[in-house]
């Protein structure tokens, strides 16, 4: 498995959107509308790839100011799942942002996912909220 960066509007990139689709909008009811895409152009997208360049996992990366970065619509395909590929892709992608100069990493978790997240090192800050239909916790995470 590979993590690479993947390309705004390239083949990897709607593979990407279909798998954020049918993983985390589709048991939602929710499609991924105009609005949820608007500035992805100006994101940073990263693939987990397997053999023969097939898209395993996705995530994407907001810059969001001097050292901060917000993490995005973290995807594993339902058959990679369970095998620990969520953690590898974080722990080379937070590599990869530190080596770019982010210090600093924010995400909105659905609930169910904080204790994921707290085993990588996230913190919980502030109050429950409510995005997509769903309970999130802003959690965040400085990077050595």
């Amino acid at each position: 498995m590979i993590l690479r960066q993947i390309a705004y509007d390239s083949s990897q990139y709607r593979a990407a959107r279909t798998l954020r689709q049918a993983v985390l909008r589709t048991p939602l009811g929710l499609p991924l509308s105009d609005d949820d895409l608007l500035g992805e152009d100006i994101q940073l997208h990263f693939g987990l790839f397997a053999e023969q360049d097939k898209l395993v996992a996705c995530v994407i990366v907001v810059p969001e100011s001097a050292g901060q970065a917000r993490i995005r619509q973290t995807a594993v395909s339902p058959e990679y799942q369970r095998r620990g590929l969520a953690s590898k892709m974080m722990r080379e992608l937070e590599v990869i942002l530190s080596e770019r100069g982010f210090d600093l990493v924010t995400l909105h978790a659905r609930k169910g996912a904080v204790g994921f997240y707290q085993k990588l090192g996230y913190e919980v800050v502030g109050s429950e909220f409510m995005e997509v239909t769903l309970p999130h916790q802003k959690m965040v995470k400085p990077l050595a």
